[in-house]
């Protein structure tokens, strides 16, 4: 495995980092379980989760999946980068009583003790802010954050589907109060397929000094391998990959890319993943596994090599919108 800094800070995180979204709802505890160990034994560090991860009535299942694995022992807690987010509305019924959701310093304090408890430990090493809250200031949300960092609960704060002004204003604000260093990392929809990310966010992040953490890096299994798939029966395509592939001009888009790939030997999958690590930013894009085989070939991808060529193909099948600000301006 190979190991880069998060952001600006001195936290050395995998290149690839665990997703866990499908612990629980679709990979039972068992085989989650065994998913995290050989990440570890494969050297990544970097697990990804969230308090509402579970979904509906299984709200804070996928925390509670983890900390009962960081309960076995074996320093899996102490060998763990740790990464969890708050904002969403952990009500199983969908209401949420005033003041249990979004980023209020008093949902924040409410939050972050309620994972804990279901992770098992007694701190996390990155709290990240799941959406913007548009009715609470960076003063206070601030304010939360520094409590915490000082009763020793969080260590580093990070933003997930945020806009590049709203990075700037954050890390604005924390600059202004002074004793934080305000957000370290930004997760956010990035790949082959979805480039608007470089538009702004990215930019913002770099010019802050934040990882950029890259969800869906395969937009929905859209980029491995999909088409090949379909022919040979497997797993039929939905959300994000099905919509592409309704519309005939996208659909032409996703048979040259595999094309292309097929023509340089490499597997779709794999070259998602391993274009996203060239990017100028990246710390890392987020693995979802389902299965031991899923992880096995996002491994493959930290070593993979793309050639000059190929990335110049990639450019030409799904080319990004260019630097800010002339991909809009003129």
């Amino acid at each position: 495995m190979k190991y880069t800094q998060l952001g600006r800070t001195g936290l050395k995180v995998s290149r690839l980092v665990l997703g866990t979204m499908n612990f629980g709802p679709q990979t039972d505890e068992a085989d989650s379980h065994a998913i995290m160990d050989a990440a570890l034994d494969a050297g990544i560090n970097f697990f990804d989760t969230a308090n509402v991860y579970g979904w509906g009535e299984n709200k804070g299942r996928t925390e509670e999946i983890i900390g009962n694995w960081f309960a076995k022992g074996g320093d899996r807690r102490d060998k763990t980068v740790l990464a969890t987010k708050v904002y969403g509305n952990m009500g199983a019924d969908g209401e949420a009583w005033p003041n249990h959701d979004k980023l209020s310093a008093v949902n924040i304090r409410r939050a972050v003790d309620a994972s804990l408890k279901r992770l098992q430990t007694d701190h996390i090493d990155l709290y990240q802010f799941h959406h913007i809250d548009r009715d609470t200031g960076f003063d206070e949300i601030w304010q939360a954050v520094d409590t915490l960092v000082q009763q020793g609960k969080v260590l580093y704060a990070g933003s997930s589907n945020f806009p590049g002004y709203k990075i700037a204003q954050a890390n604005e604000t924390a600059a202004r109060r002074g004793g934080t260093i305000g957000l370290v990392s930004e997760q956010c929809l990035y790949n082959l397929a979805e480039r608007r990310a470089e538009m702004e966010v990215v930019p913002a992040a770099r010019e802050y000094g934040l990882g950029v953490i890259p969800w869906s890096p395969l937009h929905g299994g859209l980029l491995g391998g999909v088409l090949k798939k379909e022919v040979q029966g497997g797993r039929r395509a939905s959300g994000r990959a099905a919509d592409t592939l309704a519309d005939p001009a996208g659909r032409a888009r996703v048979q040259a890319y595999e094309d292309l790939l097929d023509k340089h030997g490499v597997e779709p999958g794999e070259a998602a993943l391993a274009w996203l690590l060239t990017r100028p930013g990246v710390t890392g894009p987020i693995v979802g596994p389902r299965t031991a085989e899923q992880l096995a070939s996002a491994l493959r991808a930290v070593e993979l090599e793309l050639s000059d060529e190929l990335l110049t193909g990639l450019d030409e099948i799904f080319p990004g919108p260019g630097p800010s600000p002339e991909a809009f301006a003129w």
